[in-house]
């Protein structure tokens, strides 16, 4: 058997920004597990880009939230969920995005979903 030299905890990669803490919206929006976003989602379509009028990162983040719980709802492989938000991110109409979310274990072996680009693991 061999021997684990460092494991990097969820708390640790929240700390670091590598992961952004969103549970408190998720509860909001009916989630029961603590919910994170990679920080590459968070940056690209809940952070506001500055040319784009009357939005908010509350918003863009509830929409995502949203549509990943409509995504759950319509899962029929409970591993790994799919779901597509609208996302403007400049003066054009909004676009869909793809992102995945993955139920896994947290730092005490708890369920935690973790939303993420489809390239990111």
């Amino acid at each position: 058997m061999s021997e684990i030299v460092h494991c990097y905890s969820r708390r640790e990669a929240i700390a670091d920004g590598v992961l952004v803490d969103a549970s408190g919206a998720a509860r909001e929006a009916g989630f029961r597990f603590p919910v994170a976003l990679t920080a590459a989602v968070w940056s690209e379509y809940v952070t506001v880009p500055t040319d784009v009028p009357h939005q908010d990162e509350a918003g863009r983040l509830w929409d995502i939230l949203w549509m990943l719980r409509y995504g759950i709802s319509q899962a029929s492989d409970e591993s790994v969920i799919k779901f597509v938000v609208h996302v403007q991110n400049d003066d054009g109409p909004p676009r869909p995005v793809h992102l995945k979310a993955i139920c896994g274990p947290g730092d005490e072996g708890e369920p935690v979903i973790t939303i993420l680009l489809p390239n990111e693991d």
